[in-house]
């Protein structure tokens, strides 16, 4: 017997008693596990977000994970299994578990496009002689469509009811639709299903953020796929999906995606995960919701009651309007000036603090949203959020007013990322300290605002580009006719720049 035996010998019938008794939220030392690595966990007052590693799974997920992973199993017979599993709780017609939504995404499509043909599936991406269109109205588009669009499609974007229905041609492969924007598509869901239908068109829905509703709301509308991200609302493994409908379909779906030698087979998911998003579907229609939304708004109402009696504060309840993070949320609105501090400023602090609290943020205010906080965080995230409102953080104001420096123009700029190198153009016209004009990269180009005190510079510009927009923020010092500083990428890092100007 070696240590691994041991120690597994030892702690398996503890952990697993332990897990069975385990609260919401993991015990306090259990977040040196991060910190030995020098990462400090966070406590999530924002929601299901991936960056922020969505939410926390529930304990019979992790029991389920911990018994799968002790046996070997056939992988196309475990799927078979858990697909009739999936539609005996759902009530759709099949399911399988992919890795994370965006792959029940990937998957469908290539399902819709190969089927089950392995000539076809060996295929992608080449479209050559296969369907090689997607059809998505302007609502439906968004950032996680890449999920769809790396298949080689391209992605007709109508905007009237005409429209769509005159995308609906032999070369669509998929109607690709996002459940939170569907009111305010140009055709009610029923008729798009149906105007697909009638061309032999397939319709997938994603609902990643979403609840998940039995019998499943989107499926009696018609559609043929819905897709829900196993990591969020449902608690399951964050790297699993769920993926319901048509059981040709999702079977064709399940075999190009891993194990198979498919385009899929780099989004694989394993036993661990497959057992663990069965049994968080199972917990779903077991859980007590009514008993989870009194929880949230008790929580809100220990952070209102800490904060409501500071100066120039303001609360209000905030229903959810749309489907996606169902729940309510708590709106702390104040005078920045009085507080002396922006919200943005406030965030920052708490979530530099110790613990740290991640809260979205505005010029005035902070929004609590409970979804996946845990038991505890609410008294927290109280204090904190108390003490940084009465103390607030201070930070040097750059002085104002315009330098000497000219800044009306042309200006060439070079970028450098992380890796790799681009040359942008700013084209800026200077307005009593505020900054308007236009930023052209190599390829796209947008608007750009901003403001200059002193010598200091800060730009913002989005060039939008399929489903998504890519943000820059320019933030660096003018001198000497150039500009040097940082641009902040948002979720692809930062970037340093140097600006030169061309002209006046």
């Amino acid at each position: 017997m070696n240590r691994r035996d041991m120690f597994r010998g030892a702690l398996s019938g503890y952990v697993t008693g332990l897990m069975a008794r385990l609260p919401l939220r993991a015990a306090p030392g259990i977040a040196g596990f991060y910190e030995r690595i020098g990462v400090r966990p966070v406590i999530n007052c924002k929601g299901t977000f991936t960056i922020i590693s969505g939410s926390q799974t529930l304990p019979e997920v992790k029991r389920a994970m911990d018994e799968a992973s002790r046996h070997y199993v056939h992988l196309d017979e475990l799927m078979d299994g858990v697909g009739k599993r999936l539609a005996e709780i759902t009530r759709a017609e099949w399911g399988i578990i992919t890795a994370g939504c965006a792959a029940a995404l990937t998957h469908a499509t290539a399902a819709c496009i190969a089927g089950a043909d392995p000539e076809k599936m060996q295929r992608l991406p080449d479209l050559t002689g296969l369907k090689n269109e997607v059809v998505s109205p302007r609502p439906s588009r968004n950032v996680y469509d890449h999920a769809i669009r790396m298949l080689g499609v391209k992605i007709i974007t109508p905007t009237t009811r005409e429209e769509y229905l005159g995308a609906l041609r032999p070369s669509t492969a998929m109607v690709a639709l996002l459940g939170e924007t569907i009111p305010r598509h140009p055709m009610p869901l029923e008729e798009m299903t149906a105007a697909a239908h009638a061309r032999g068109i397939p319709v997938m829905l994603d609902a990643a953020a979403e609840r998940l509703t039995i019998p499943n709301v989107y499926l009696a509308k018609g559609v043929d796929m819905v897709g829900y991200s196993g990591g969020k609302c449902l608690r399951g493994p964050q790297c699993a999906g769920l993926l319901l409908g048509r059981k040709d379909l999702l079977q064709a779906a399940w075999l190009n995606s891993a194990p198979h030698h498919a385009f899929g087979r780099s989004l694989k998911v394993g036993k661990e995960e497959i057992m663990g998003m069965l049994a968080a579907v199972e917990a779903w229609v077991k859980r007590d919701h009514d008993a989870e939304w009194k929880q949230w708004e008790g929580w809100l109402g220990t952070i209102r009651e800490k904060v409501a009696s500071l100066p120039t504060v303001r609360t209000e309840i905030l229903q959810p309007t749309g489907p996606s993070n169902y729940a309510p949320q708590l709106r702390i609105s104040f005078d920045p000036v009085k507080i002396g501090a922006t919200g943005t400023e406030i965030a920052d602090a708490l979530l530099a603090g110790n613990p740290r609290v991640l809260v979205p943020a505005g010029e005035n205010n902070l929004t609590i949203m409970p979804y996946m906080m845990m038991p505890g965080d609410d008294a927290i995230a109280a204090a904190k959020i108390q003490q940084a409102l009465l103390n607030p953080p201070r930070r040097e104001k750059p002085a104002a007013g315009p330098s000497g420096e000219p800044i009306t123009g042309m200006w060439d700029v070079e970028v450098a990322f992380l890796r790799g190198q681009a040359n942008h153009t700013l084209y800026l016209e200077e307005r009593n300290g505020k900054l308007v004009g236009q930023h052209r990269s190599e390829t796209m180009s947008g608007e750009v605002r901003g403001t200059r005190q002193g010598d200091r510079v800060d730009l913002r510009s989005g060039h939008r580009y399929e489903g998504t927009v890519i943000g820059y923020r320019f933030e660096g010092t003018i001198a000497s006719g150039a500009m040097t500083g940082t641009i902040d990428l948002g979720e692809y890092g930062t970037a340093r720049f140097t600006a030169r100007r061309r002209w006046a």
